[in-house]
């Protein structure tokens, strides 16, 4: 249910159909929306595909259901409801995953900031320090094509989503023998319903370990020296990162050189050229404002923000205005950041207008930051369409 754009349900696909499953394929989504991911996955004579549409008889009469994390609140889910009704299992590909995987070598990160960032600079750690790891979950892709060569000695890196905590958990419940938190802010409303329940399921990364494992959260005073990423929430990363990293034995001279050598991800305050930063990955208040903080002199920032409603308080975001050079608004989200600030905001029909209205009111010295503060699904299919479409644009300025 779902195939996705990010990798999982293209992973889980193939990994059924090479254990001889006979797999249906079903996503609202179209054929050529799907285009990209339906070619990897290639032609299989047990593999069927319904597009655009669900159906009920499919969820029903299937042996087994494996739902995409990403379909909101699936206790309410038609069809999610048919398959449990009928007695059908329902279960995700990262179950599939922890159930391959040995849990004593695995770390697992979850957050609502941070979280990518975290998996990435321990995964650079652990290769600085000699030790084969294997980087996976909400990061993108699947590691079950790669089970077979994960050894013994070597370290899961899994970045873990509410959504996948919240399945695991109904699965009979799953943490990792390192599980670590980043921060915990409100948002995916939209997906857990109320701010308790997204909470609830950050934290059980914590809930089924047992004695001898290790929990870490982030200490908001942390620090980190020489780091290749810009920002005061980036050092916290690093911090953590390090925690984890000398909690299971490595050496901390080798685990700090990798960190520090560490560039940074993509759509995460990347710098598109002198003076534009794409941060697309940016889908909360509170990463907008971190990714504010990370520039010496705010009034020199100039931020486009908005996007997709999830449902969450705008007003951290909109109160950023104040601080800024210009602030300009796009999206669902565009004309409600605007009220809420009152001044300072331009709004943007899309995200072209913005950067052309932005580039209008820039002085010599100022920064264009593309930090939305909310998600992409209104006018994107995800944040790294987004952002790449502000590269784009930026790279066009002559």
């Amino acid at each position: 249910m779902g195939l996705g754009r990010f990798g999982g349900g293209l992973g889980v696909s193939k990994w059924l159909l090479d254990q001889g499953a006979n797999v249906l394929v079903t996503d609202l989504a179209s054929e050529k929306e799907l285009s990209s991911q339906l070619e990897l996955l290639g032609a299989h004579p047990n593999l069927n595909c319904v597009f655009e549409e669900h159906r009920l008889q499919d969820f029903s009469e299937a042996d087994l259901v494996v739902a995409n994390p990403a379909v909101p609140r699936p206790w309410e889910n038609t069809y999610l409801q048919a398959a449990w009704d009928a007695k059908v299992r329902v279960t995700t590909e990262i179950e599939f995953v922890t159930q391959q995987i040995n849990r004593s070598q695995a770390i697992g990160v979850t957050g609502t900031s941070g979280k990518s960032t975290t998996v990435s600079m321990i995964h650079a750690a652990l290769k600085a320090g000699g030790v084969r790891s294997h980087l996976g979950g909400n990061i993108g892709g699947s590691l079950l094509d790669s089970i077979d060569a994960i050894q013994q000695n070597d370290i899961i890196v899994l970045e873990l989503s509410s959504a996948m905590l919240w399945w695991l958990d109904r699965a009979g419940g799953w943490s990792p023998h390192v599980a670590v938190l980043t921060t915990i802010e409100a948002n995916h409303l939209d997906w857990h319903g109320t701010l308790e329940e997204y909470t609830r399921c950050k934290q059980l990364i914590f809930t089924h370990q047992t004695e001898g494992d290790i929990s870490l959260t982030q200490d908001s005073s942390d620090s980190f020296a020489d780091l290749s990423v810009l920002g005061k929430h980036n050092e916290r990363n690093a911090a953590l990162a390090f925690k984890a990293v000398e909690s299971i034995g490595l050496d901390s001279n080798e685990a700090r050189r990798g960190i520090q050598s560490f560039t940074g991800l993509p759509h995460r305050l990347q710098e598109v050229r002198t003076g534009y930063y794409n941060d697309s990955k940016s889908t909360t208040p509170m990463a907008t404002k971190l990714a504010i903080d990370s520039f010496p002199d705010s009034a020199k920032v100039h931020v486009i923000v908005g996007g997709y409603d999830k449902q969450i308080d705008l007003s951290l975001l909109a109160k950023q205005s104040s601080r800024v050079g210009g602030m300009y608004a796009i999206g669902a989200t565009g004309k409600e950041i605007a009220t809420l600030a009152g001044r300072n905001v331009f709004v943007c029909e899309n995200l072209g207008c913005a950067v052309q209205t932005a580039q209008q009111s820039m002085k010599e010295g100022d920064i264009l930051l593309l930090s939305p503060g909310c998600a992409s699904w209104d006018q994107f299919d995800n944040y790294e369409k987004r952002g790449e479409q502000f590269c784009e644009l930026i790279n066009s300025i002559s």
